[in-house]
């Protein structure tokens, strides 16, 4: 019997929202069929994990960007909320669905989802779109996976054979189905509007992505070295959220500057993306346990007030006061001032880092899973390749040191605009007649050092 190439494929959309370099997009319309691209907004699936704040809004913002691209190509995006294995077995049904096409993620969860589409419909096929290198792919002589970023990376670049992005497709054959309006989702803040900033900050979507890429290329990746842990130039990328919801690829982004001078340093940054996904996957325990198991013992204590205050950014501390206030009001935050904002958490209030993870996963929008857990053990000192326990940031030392006129905390801490530079890293010594509405430190620096690192040397004995 001939087969019937009617039957529509599913083509699942998840943190793949573009046309460009989409396999499981492309390779779906070669088959002939018609598809359906289907967007499912499930928090049932993530548990505690599902999407926050930050990143509802940049994922509205984004679907419509991709729908608009799909309309361009005689196509639509449909929408579904709920559990995704159960919508996935209702329309196999519904529409006698062939298979189902999607671009793999490997969050613990995503991962056994995975595995339950296969079973209801083991003619589905899935794709690598988000890695450069598949986890299983990398291994080090032992045939074991790497637990050091340098060796890593390097056994990456050996055996490196990136495959050319795909082209976006140039017609989309549609089977259309019943959608709810994405509007229902109720994905955007209203009141507060707390995204003013965010808007202000950020465009999504595809185009953007490409825009961004094309614009750090031309002015900022001669200098990315150099000017990269300035937290007052636009000396970064900023194409993290592009790549944690898929508007770009790292293939794009590796093919685009590979052969450029000076882009060696900017894709090692990329390989440390890579290398937190191959944590996850190899220590799916990473968002909630130290992978040195030793450090589940370390003297945490969590104190609310001092929590509060961190988030808000009135610790009395310049450039971690400004980092949390840039969180707040961008959703994105320097990398620099990220690494000094976790140790002073961490290291400083002696606030589990799990509780710091949490308040990024809700304010970022570019929250991701395995960057977020990775990053946050790395500063902790409890993760793979962790920062050395003596490594303490002292946020005094640092601002001066990459702040130095004070111009990214005189931004983001206005009560501080006009402080002398003298004075700028360290309000507390400000004369009562030059005192301006700034908290005093919440704690000693030297003396939380002090504590910190001999806590750091009772869990090394244990």
């Amino acid at each position: 019997m001939a087969e019937n190439t009617t039957l529509p494929i599913i083509v699942l959309f998840r943190q793949d929202l573009r046309l460009k370099d989409n396999p499981a997009l492309t390779y779906a319309c070669q088959t002939g069929r018609p598809i359906i691209p289907l967007y499912i907004l499930d928090d049932e699936t993530p548990g505690k994990w599902k999407m926050g704040g930050a990143s509802r809004w940049w994922l509205h913002h984004s679907l419509v960007s991709l729908d608009q691209r799909l309309k361009e190509k005689g196509s639509q995006l449909f929408f579904y909320r709920g559990s995704t294995s159960e919508i996935i077995a209702h329309l196999i049904q519904k529409y006698q669905v062939a298979a189902i096409f999607w671009n793999r993620c490997y969050e613990p969860y995503a991962r056994q989802l995975e595995q339950t589409l296969m079973e209801l419909l083991p003619s589905s096929q899935s794709f690598n779109a988000s890695l450069l290198f598949e986890p299983w792919e990398i291994l080090n002589k032992q045939n074991e996976p790497f637990k050091i970023y340098t060796p890593f990376w390097n056994r990456c670049m050996e055996v490196a054979c990136i495959d050319e992005p795909l082209p976006e497709p140039r017609h989309i054959i549609t089977k259309t189905i019943k959608s709810e309006p994405l509007d229902s989702w109720k994905l955007l803040p209203t009141h507060p509007d707390w995204s003013i900033g965010l808007k202000k900050h950020w465009q999504v979507g595809e185009k953007a992505a490409t825009k961004k890429l094309n614009h750090f290329i031309s002015v900022s990746l001669n200098t990315y070295e150099r000017d990269r842990d300035i937290p007052s130039l636009d000396a970064t990328s900023s194409l993290s959220p592009h790549l944690h919801f898929g508007e770009i690829s790292p293939k794009q982004i590796f093919h685009a500057t590979k052969d450029i001078p000076h882009s060696s340093k900017f894709l090692s940054e990329v390989g440390w993306r890579e290398f937190s996904y191959y944590q996850l996957y190899y220590f799916p325990q990473l968002p909630d346990q130290p992978w040195r198991h030793e450090f589940s013992k370390f003297p945490w204590e969590m104190n609310s007030t001092f929590l509060k205050k961190w988030q808000q950014g009135k610790t009395g501390y310049p450039l971690v006061d400004a980092g949390m206030r840039q969180l707040w009001q961008t959703g994105g935050m320097h990398n620099r001032v990220r690494m000094i904002c976790a140790s002073f958490l961490v290291k400083d209030l002696f606030i589990p880092w799990q509780e710091g993870a949490k308040w990024f996963w809700d304010t970022l929008v570019d929250a991701d899973l395995a960057n977020n857990s990775a990053s946050w053990q790395w500063v902790a000192g409890c993760g793979f390749d962790a920062a050395p326990f003596f490594r303490i940031f002292n946020p005094f030392l640092q601002s001066e040191k990459f702040d130095p006129e004070g111009t990214y905390i005189k931004r983001w801490v206005p009560e501080l605009a006009k402080m002398p530079k003298a004075l700028l890293h360290k309000p507390w010594k400000i004369s009562a007649e030059l005192q301006c509405d700034y908290p005093h430190p919440i704690v000693s620096h030297e003396e939380c050092r002090k504590r910190a690192l001999e806590a750091f040397k009772q869990i090394k004995r244990w």
